[in-house]
């Protein structure tokens, strides 16, 4: 090689070297608390000052100009230690080894997992007496709502015969664009925007498409807040369907919103200063609809937070997120947080579809516009069987029609890609008539509802598959297909229900198997809530329809549901830790549904699993009186992560909390965590039997002299026993232990499978019934 050539090459080989040595993403950085020099008057002089004297990587000997770029995004000082920075890698390494730097943690980008329902819970306003009336609607408790923001004027949010905001209250109104501080009042107590974080990665952001104000530019923030504490408002309606009164869980309950999430996602460094900020403000409830991907806790600032808000005394919820319905799916899974899965309720949309055969098949849709003509078919096709691309075409992708093809049409699309509400619009474009959407296999039969905007319905993947078929046949007889949409409207008393939604996250746990997760599931399949007016309901910008109201599924509905359902058991139970309001949520939660079979599946039509729901869907007047609780302190915890092999450095970054493990794994092992659910895992090393033992303690927060018995189910072919199988409560507040014993058999399985096998036990007075199920795991290792 000649010798200018080799160089050059080294020369470009150094500079690229250097341009990605000097690339900065966001670190979070946790600092022991006592570390400051005295000679800095704050800690954020003491950041900036430690930043100012990194230096990167030298080219040519003289230092980048980009040295000077690093600074301090935010600070933290409540539920986390420390600040936030862009940092290259080396400075990130320089940084860590400093004295009096905890971690140096790589920030994430989560994203929004994207009524009827309080009448489907048993919330119902005539009712002399319950939770609701216990807890006076919730109206002193403030719910903290982590998400996109909030569109004030709604009715939802109105504060009409509201008392006075509560006077612990220390949060603010923050002004910003179209957002003046009077957005706020006795309903709306609290409203402020985190964007430093996502501003530091992705640059200024574009204020013609997002507000930098806690306005809601996205419709997502508006509606989980309106879930957990809407106001009453009547009529309610999205485009005629589902009419009637909308409220939220908790109607009186005043709400917080903590703006952290915009058009590029929601970045952790804005999270963490949400749960900073929002303890000090003073919130009783943290609602969190957001989620990424499930890393070790000390790695996860949403885990970090949570712990923070956690220990002082804040319930947490959060979205199990949707990545179902396959297993390992499930996030948010910090034994410290409520993890809520997604069911369906009573009511559905039917809009089905005729073909030209006489068939009709089931679909659903909440399209609002002019519907097709009546008693008339209209040929219909699949675009994959149209477009030059097959797959852009099955998919309905921008461009991917041919509209001499599509125009006049109905068009059979598949799932996938591009958000179910665009592929209308390609349609619409292309000039196609309607637009059926056909789930793919992974999908299964799970359906939701959508504001389309064209008339369009959406199928499960065996009635898409069954359309595919009847094309196929049609075009060998050289006869168009036909068919047509029917929509139905609002139809309510469905059965069954609850469901376990497609596409709502799956156990087990992936960090902590030991922990079932989901905890719960609580409505989340086509919920009506409030809608920002700047955002049509399809959510596509081109769609300019304007409504009060809007229908949406995810576990990000569900959240919210238990959120406000916590504020009401906080009110009427003041006394309550976190873990005392999740375990009453857990023991009171049923897995039947209203045909008085178990829960099924949605996805396959098959009955559900406890990876699916946990401990059941929530029962919100069963929970204001449990009976018994299991109850957890933050030492707990912290125990927990040292009988789950954390270090003492790791177990620091998260809790905040110096500790020596010896005690906690003298004590037991990860599953003696107090949990309201019982999991256990076992691989399979040769032995024909093998057991494990649980240690529970119960809390009576029913009534004085009171026994309990214990009913078991076992899993099939285990032996499980509880000692002692009576518990004798002399008074409330009474906490009283018990041991359980699981046994298994050794099972005939193939290398790397495994086996789940799940019972319960309930203990009950003859008044309450305390349950929990027991999860057990066999696993034949490789």
């Amino acid at each position: 090689m000649p010798k200018s050539l080799l160089t050059s090459l080294l020369i470009v080989i150094v500079i690229v070297l250097a341009d990605a040595e000097i690339h900065r993403k966001t670190f979070i950085i946790r600092v022991e608390r006592d570390a400051k020099p005295s000679i800095f008057p704050t800690h954020k002089h003491w950041y900036e000052s430690t930043l100012r004297s990194l230096s990167t990587t030298a080219i040519d000997g003289k230092l980048s100009d980009s040295t000077d770029v690093s600074s301090v995004i935010h600070t933290y000082e409540t539920v986390f230690h420390g600040f936030s920075a862009k940092l290259s890698t080396s400075e990130a390494q320089k940084i860590e080894s400093l004295s009096g730097i905890v971690a140096v943690i790589p920030e994430q980008v989560r994203h929004v997992h994207t009524t009827r329902s309080p009448e489907f819970l048993g919330l119902k306003t005539s009712d002399s007496a319950g939770l609701l009336k216990e807890s006076d609607f919730g109206s002193d408790l403030v719910i903290g709502v982590i998400d996109t923001g909030i569109w004030p004027e709604r009715k939802s949010f109105n504060d009409r015969e509201l008392g006075p905001v509560p006077t612990k209250w220390k949060g603010q109104c923050v002004a910003g664009e179209d957002f003046p501080a009077t957005s706020c009042n006795r309903k709306l107590i609290g409203a402020r925007y985190f964007s430093d974080g996502y501003e530091a990665t992705n640059g200024k952001m574009n204020e013609t498409t997002e507000f930098r104000s806690p306005r809601d530019s996205d419709g997502h923030g508006t509606h989980t807040a309106s879930i957990a504490a809407g106001r009453y408002v009547f009529p309610a309606s999205t485009l005629g369907y589902a009419r009637g009164i909308a409220a939220g869980m908790a109607p009186k309950a005043r709400l917080a919103a903590y703006k952290v999430c915009w058009n590029a996602g929601c970045y952790d460094s804005d999270i963490l200063a949400a749960f900073d900020v929002a303890v000090t403000d003073g919130v009783d409830v943290i609602s969190l609809s957001v989620g990424g991907v499930v890393v070790p806790y000390y790695l996860d600032a949403i885990a970090i937070g949570a712990f923070g808000a956690s220990d002082a005394g804040i319930f947490v919820s959060a979205s199990a997120g949707n990545g179902g319905p396959g297993g390992l799916t499930v996030t948010n899974v910090a034994p410290w947080v409520t993890t809520v899965g997604a069911g369906n309720i009573d009511r559905d949309f039917p809009a089905n579809i005729k073909l030209g055969n006489g068939k009709i098949i089931s679909g659903v849709s909440v399209y609002g516009g002019p519907a097709l003509a009546p008693h008339k078919l209209y040929p219909l096709i699949y675009a994959g069987s149209e477009g030059s691309d097959g797959y852009s075409s099955s998919l309905c992708l921008e461009g991917s029609l041919d509209p001499n093809i599509v125009r006049g049409k109905i068009v059979l699309c598949d799932r996938g890609i591009n958000s179910r509400a665009a592929k209308g619009e390609v349609v619409k474009k292309a000039g196609g008539f309607g637009m059926i959407l056909a789930n793919g296999v992974f999908d299964g039969e799970g359906l939701v509802a959508d504001c389309h905007v064209l008339p369009a319905t959406s199928v499960g993947a065996s009635a898409g598959e069954e359309i595919r078929k009847y094309i196929t046949e049609m075009s060998k007889t050289k006869t168009p297909a036909m068919a047509t949409i029917i929509f139905r409207g609002t139809r309510v008393n469905v059965q069954p229900a609850p469901v376990v939604t497609a596409f709502s996250a799956r156990g087990p746990n992936p960090e902590s198997p030991e922990i079932l997760k989901p905890d719960v599931i609580a409505p989340g399949l086509n919920i009506l809530a409030a809608w920002p007016d700047g955002v049509g309901p399809s959510g596509i910008p081109s769609d300019k329809r304007r409504t009060e109201f809007n229908i949406l599924s995810g576990t990000s509905m569900a959240c919210p549901h238990v959120s406000g359902l916590a504020a009401l058991l906080k009110a009427a139970h003041p006394e309550w830790s976190p873990a005392a309001i999740r375990s009453a949520l857990m023991t009171t939660a049923y897995t039947v549904d209203n045909r008085g079979e178990t829960m099924l599946d949605e996805s396959t039509g098959n009955s559900s699993t406890v990876m699916d729901y946990g401990a059941g869907h929530v029962h919100p007047q069963k929970a204001m009186n449990p009976g018994l609780i299991y109850d957890l302190s933050s030492y707990d915890y912290v125990d927990f992560l040292c009988n789950s092999n954390y270090t003492t450095k790791n177990i620091q970054l998260v809790t905040r909390k110096y500790t020596d493990c010896s005690r906690a794994k003298r004590a037991g092992h990860v599953g003696n965590l107090n949990y309201p659910s019982l999991s256990a895992v076992f691989q399979q090393y040769g032995k024909k039997k093998r057991s494990t033992h649980f240690i529970r303690t119960v809390t009576n927060v029913g009534e004085s002299n009171s026994v309990y018995a214990v009913t078991i189910k076992p899993p099939e072919g285990l032996a499980v026993t509880v000692q002692p199988e009576r518990l004798a409560f002399r008074r409330v507040g009474q906490k009283l232990n018990f041991l359980v014993r699981v046994q298994v058999r050794e099972e005939k399985l193939a290398p790397g499978n495994s086996i789940l096998k799940s019972g319960s036990i309930v203990w009950s007075d003859g008044k309450h019934n305390v349950t929990s199920p027991i999860v057990v795991t066999i696993q034949q290792p490789l």
